[in-house]
């Protein structure tokens, strides 16, 4: 699954079908390897194109595949670390190459301002404007169009976020419900649309004709941090979550300690224990070169684990009830 050619996203109508595609551009941690980028990460919903990281080689992964920089709408940034923020730079310049013109949106922790200013004076011309959002508290949720995103900060040697993606959804519609509150026929659908609607002097919400919220989608994204309380809050129910696995031998368990990383058998625990619907691992160590030597191991923890590829696409999409 490593070309843009998998990369596959069909747009839906009202009463259609919604998915979250997620295509995986980089696996790496620390350095590039020759057939790995550094960690990365893009995810589409709808029209709506956001970009997790920008280390270098970042735009290399997304012309592989086939993906357009002009259509980036938003871009969250983890941390500061140079394997997550080293492509920024050559990211926005191919971005103006593309004739962009639109807002890109990027989000990151406390300092995010001097790190774009300075990216931005490495360019020669932006014909689009850039706006900041710095995270200054964990709890705090950030609504990017279709987007409802939650940052939670993490145990690592510098401020760090994993991100939250959750995509709710309406209960479905209730003729009986709509009669038993008096509306309107006409306008059933409208409100289905919109929410809330405003007809003959009264305002008409989803609730008087659709039943409770049905089950959404959960994503999150998590690299370069300990084992901590907040990833497990954010672990719980998930039904994909993309984690680091920076090394996997127990002998190692002294260096993720050291620099703040984890290790596959702990991301693998994480996985069982939170009911993470499927777990895929990325963030491999340089000394790593076949991560996937460990596949077995690991599904001895948790049958849910994959070893992440570069070009590897999960699409995620709303379950019949």
């Amino acid at each position: 699954m490593g070309s843009g050619e998998n990369f596959r996203f069909t747009e839906a109508g009202v009463g259609g079908s919604i998915m979250i595609d997620i295509f995986i551009l980089g696996t790496s941690g620390m350095t590039p390897l020759p057939h790995r980028h550094l960690c990365s990460c893009l995810v589409r919903q709808n029209s709506n194109y956001c970009l997790i990281d920008a280390g270098e080689g970042t735009q290399v992964a997304l012309k592989k595949a086939s993906l357009s920089l002009k259509k980036i709408n938003y871009l969250l940034l983890t941390h500061y670390h140079t394997d997550h923020i080293g492509g920024l730079p050559g990211l926005l310049a191919s971005m103006a190459n593309s004739e962009k013109t639109d807002t890109l949106t990027i989000v990151g922790p406390k300092g995010l301002n001097n790190v774009v200013d300075a990216a931005k004076r490495m360019v020669s011309r932006l014909p689009f404007r850039i706006k900041t959002i710095e995270i200054t508290e964990g709890n705090q949720s950030l609504k990017l169009d279709s987007f409802m995103i939650k940052p939670f900060m993490v145990d690592h040697k510098t401020p760090c976020f994993g991100y939250q993606f959750q995509l709710s959804r309406a209960g479905r519609f209730s003729e009986e419900l709509a009669k038993q509150n008096n509306v309107p026929e006409e306008i059933w659908s409208k409100i289905q649309q919109k929410n809330i609607v405003p007809y003959n002097g009264r305002i008409y919400t989803q609730d008087l004709i659709m039943d409770i919220p049905r089950k959404g989608l959960k994503f999150v994204y998590v690299t370069d941090t300990r084992l901590c309380e907040s990833m497990r809050v954010a672990a719980k129910g998930a039904d994909l979550m993309i984690c680091e696995g920076m090394y996997y031998e127990l002998p190692k368990t002294g260096n993720a300690a050291n620099n703040y990383h984890m290790t596959m058998i702990e991301a693998a625990s994480l996985a069982a224990s939170s009911g993470v619907k499927e777990m895929i691992l990325t963030h491999f160590s340089p000394s790593i070169i076949d991560p996937t030597i460990y596949s077995d191991r690991l599904h001895g923890i948790c049958k849910n684990i994959t070893i992440g590829t570069d070009g590897m696409v999960r699409t995620l999409q709303y379950r019949e009830d």
